[in-house]
């Protein structure tokens, strides 16, 4: 007996909707799949202390992240050091680039390492050729190690650049008072006046110390925020600064710095520090943001901040046209 036209009809399109229907849900179970895969990533928040150079680099550290994939939140300008560290700590921030000087002699309350002790040189020199030799790898390799025992939390390969600090003038100002070196102050101090940001005026291994090592004695001091420093001693409100060697406002603004001849500041190379929770998590987020290590040398810091900070442009745009540059956004 033939079958009706009509039955044949419907056995069709009830085919066709059972195929449409089976490809629809495939669609759903590929989207959610990747959805669930973008899931399993854990979400970064990078955090920064509140000046130019530690808005740029950490940028950096979020744009690479969000190009791999992960949502990631700032939490940039936050403060001094020691709240940048209680916020990584706490588990507020899961990483911030940190200098190894600072961590090993403000957070660590550590001495710098005799170099005749300290093991030989690790891969935290590499890309750092000019690093400072025994003493940059011991001071790394201490603050690695302690970072890791009291906090629980990773030191990442050096960028390459060591952001020390130094005492600068006006060039003008230091060929009146003939100074090329900071032990030459001693025969100004008492009338010079000395501009610095508040925290490097309380820190071990800032003013107080300085004066100690050096005898120094300044007829006063003055606090301010980091980016008011530079114009005090280009304006004359100041005579002195503390700033940072890789400042790209010292050549704009024709400072002078002084040679630290006795040994007083320790390297200050900058490091990427994350909390070993969000690596065991996520292992490759080492990977994504060792990526940087050795790329940035004391001259390319010291460009990327003075487009910042005299240039106008914006940290952000800066850091994106430095990772493309490297070819490290996709």
């Amino acid at each position: 007996m033939a079958i009706p036209r009509a039955r044949v009809f419907h056995k069709l399109m009830f085919g066709r909707t059972v195929l449409a229907a089976a490809a629809a849900v495939g669609l759903v179970s590929t989207m959610l799949s990747g959805a669930v895969a973008q899931d399993d990533k854990p979400s970064v928040t990078v955090g920064s202390k509140d000046f130019t150079e530690q808005v740029i680099i950490n940028e950096m550290l979020a744009q690479l992240l969000e190009n791999a994939d992960y949502e990631v939140e700032r939490q940039l300008n936050l403060g001094g050091t020691a709240v940048v560290h209680q916020a990584l700590v706490s588990g507020e921030i899961d990483t911030y680039i940190e200098y190894t000087g600072t961590a090993l002699l403000v957070i660590l309350e550590q001495e710098v390492p005799d170099v005749a002790a300290s093991p030989e040189a690790s891969p935290a020199a590499a890309g750092t050729p000019e690093a400072g030799g025994a003493v940059a790898d011991a001071v790394y390799q201490a603050v690695q190690t302690s970072y890791q025992e009291e906090f629980d939390l990773a030191v990442l390969d050096p960028l390459g650049f060591n952001n020390t600090y130094t005492l600068a003038l006006t060039r003008e100002r230091a060929t009146e008072l003939g100074v090329e070196t900071i032990s030459d102050l001693l025969e100004h101090d008492d009338e010079l006046v000395f501009g610095a940001t508040q925290e490097f005026l309380t820190r071990p291994d800032g003013l107080p110390g300085l004066e100690e090592l050096y005898g120094l004695d300044f007829s006063s001091d003055t606090g301010m925020d980091p980016g008011l420093v530079y114009q005090a001693v280009e304006s004359g409100d100041v005579d002195v600064i503390s700033a940072f060697a890789t400042d790209g406002r010292i050549p704009a603004f024709d400072l002078v710095t002084l040679v630290d001849d006795m040994s007083y500041f320790p390297p200050y190379f900058a490091s990427p520090v994350v909390r070993q929770e969000l690596l065991d998590e996520d292992p490759a987020v080492e990977e994504i943001l060792n990526s940087l290590s050795g790329l940035i040398d004391d001259e390319t810091m010291a460009a990327l901040n003075l487009r910042v900070d005299e240039g106008g442009e914006e940290a952000a745009d800066v850091a994106q046209s430095f990772l493309e540059e490297q070819g490290l956004l996709g």
